[in-house]
């Protein structure tokens, strides 16, 4: 390695997510073939923030031309955050200059991202900078509403591990809580239930502010009811682990004092969540008599160092080659996207939310019809049930109450549920559709198959 050459780092920050080898291993081969040399700075910004230099590792093409195959991180990966600290900070562009580090491509999510537009703004030229946006929560908005990398694998791996547990959910005559790593948004879990088929799907965005932790548990309730009633005694729910985050903190002051990682996020991780629904669905399936016996499961850690599947590691390929020719051609300062098979770069400045002063998080949108769709199967409470005293006397005898105590406990959660999907409108201003009828048949002809016409017959001539 030359110290007087000036090189191209590669960083990753965050977590896991499949296809940070593929960016990885697409940016320095394109880098290499240039004549650039390229190194990985190991752990993020973990070493560099300290002023450490130690801790990096050449990336030639030998080394990285198979990577991509692999899920994790070559280079590893941390969630230490450089802008805390003005020093730190300071720090972080020192190091990359004593390295001799003119370009700079950082793999992460929405932290970052706002890392890497603070170090490219700290530089003021001297290190150029791009990112590239990676997380299996699928919270960066991104054009045409275009997926994270990772989003798609981790999807693919939770839908099959749900698709396991409904087996056994029926051949066991349990019910299961799923709960998905996803941070504050519910891309993940929605996604994972709506391709599974889950029974149903809870995200923090279908609560309008906080939600009281018995909501939740009597949404699951009610699910479980309505599917006991229809004769189906077992079910998978899959929860977003952002819930936790949406219930008034008066339902969780058990947890009091959690730990929080060092962009101030509550480690979701540290909360038993599941376990939590599980304990007061317990109580509820006894008070109801439901016979069911429920397990809690959570979801996160298999999915994100999982091999990508084909569609990331093409996805991811082409990034890195974007990231690593647009430093090249003398770029800085903005996130690499695709949109359709063109590079859409987005400048990270323009991609702050000013209330927030982070980088914008893109929610899950629950007026949109993918939304709808997927809430249209779900097995859970709805107007109909309440409005058809039929429907609504038998769900109050499944579980042995009155009509009226029904009514009681459970209707409240019917109160903001969507609108129905209308694909088509009604329009007083539409045209009437003209509908074309048959020619009545004359009073005299007879009902039967109608006559085709033939080929005309002439009278012959004498001659």
């Amino acid at each position: 390695m030359n110290p007087n050459v000036k090189k191209l780092a590669i960083l990753a920050g965050g977590g896991p997510a499949p296809g940070i080898n593929s960016v990885i291993g697409a940016a320095a081969i394109h880098a290499a073939l240039g004549g650039s040399e390229v190194i990985g700075i190991q752990d993020g910004f973990k070493w560099i923030m300290e002023g450490n230099i130690d801790h990096i590792m050449p990336l030639t093409i030998s080394s990285v031309s198979r990577i991509h195959f692999r899920g994790g991180s070559f280079i590893g990966i941390s969630r230490s955050n450089p802008t805390k600290r003005k020093a730190h900070l300071e720090n972080s562009v020192t190091s990359l200059l004593r390295l001799n580090v003119d370009r700079l491509i950082t793999i992460g999510g929405d932290d970052t991202a706002y890392s890497a537009h603070m170090l490219n703004e700290r530089s003021g030229g001297r290190i150029r900078v791009v990112h590239v946006p990676k997380t299996i929560d699928n919270d960066l908005d991104l054009p045409l509403y275009g997926n994270t990398f990772g989003f798609q694998t981790a999807r693919h791996n939770g839908v099959g591990i749900v698709r396991d547990l409904m087996v056994d959910a029926k051949t066991t005559s349990r019910w299961y809580l799923v709960v998905t790593m996803g941070r504050k948004v519910g891309h993940l879990a929605l996604g994972i239930g709506k391709a599974a088929g889950a029974a149903l799907t809870l995200i923090p965005e279908e609560f309008k502010g906080t939600v009281r932790l018995q909501e939740i548990v009597d949404t699951i309730l009610g699910a479980m009811i309505k599917r006991q009633s229809m004769g189906v005694p077992h079910g998978v729910a899959v929860l977003a682990e952002g819930l936790v985050e949406s219930i008034d903190p008066r339902d969780l002051a058990q947890i009091e004092g959690v730990e929080r990682d060092a962009h101030g996020h509550m480690r979701l991780d540290e909360i038993n969540f599941a376990d939590i629904l599980k304990d007061r669905l317990a109580e509820g399936m006894r008070k109801y008599h439901l016979g069911s016996s429920i397990v809690a499961k959570n979801i996160g850690y298999e999915l994100r160092c999982s091999d990508p599947i084909p569609l990331d590691m093409e996805y991811t390929r082409g990034l890195g080659y974007y990231a690593a020719k647009y430093l090249t051609e003398g770029g800085s300062g903005v996130m690499i996207t695709i949109e359709g098979d063109h590079l859409k770069p987005i400048s990270l400045t323009d991609n702050i939310d000013p209330s927030t002063g982070k980088t914008r998080v893109r929610m899950v949108d629950i007026s949109s019809e993918g939304y709808r769709i997927a809430r249209s199967y779900m097995i859970r409470l709805s107007k109909d049930d309440f409005e058809d005293l039929h429907q609504v006397a038998k769900l109050a005898a499944t579980v042995g109450i009155s009509i009226d105590e029904f009514r009681s406990s459970f209707s409240y959660l019917v109160a903001n549920e969507p609108p129905p999907l209308r694909l088509i409108p009604d329009s007083p201003t539409a045209a009437p559709k003209v509908v074309e009828t048959p020619p009545a048949k004359a009073p005299h002809e007879k009902p039967g198959k109608p006559k085709t016409a033939g080929p005309a017959k002439t009278k012959a001539r004498k001659p």
